[in-house]
């Protein structure tokens, strides 16, 4: 079974880089590690691509798992991300 190789995701703000990068396969998957954070308006530049990966994203709280482990609250947070586009630089 082969592993699909990592891109990796810098999010933007102001139209400008930060410093923080997010790796993953897809932008799907970077998207939702920034809402995890609490990032509403996400735009992800894919590193090496003129790509801008444009998401709206927000995290709710749900129940936990009935199988969950001891040390985890009964209450988690979940994101939710919905891609808006692509624009180009």
């Amino acid at each position: 079974m082969a592993t699909k190789e990592k891109k990796n995701f810098v999010l933007m703000k102001e139209g400008k880089d930060t410093g923080i990068v997010f790796a993953n396969a897809q932008p799907r998957g970077a998207a939702l590690k920034a809402a995890n954070r609490g990032e509403t308006e996400i735009r992800l530049r894919e590193r090496g691509t003129k790509r801008v990966h444009v998401f709206e994203g927000n995290r709710i709280q749900v129940q936990a798992p009935t199988k969950r482990p001891k040390w985890l609250p009964d209450t988690v947070w979940k994101a939710v991300v919905k891609k808006v586009g692509v624009e180009h630089l």
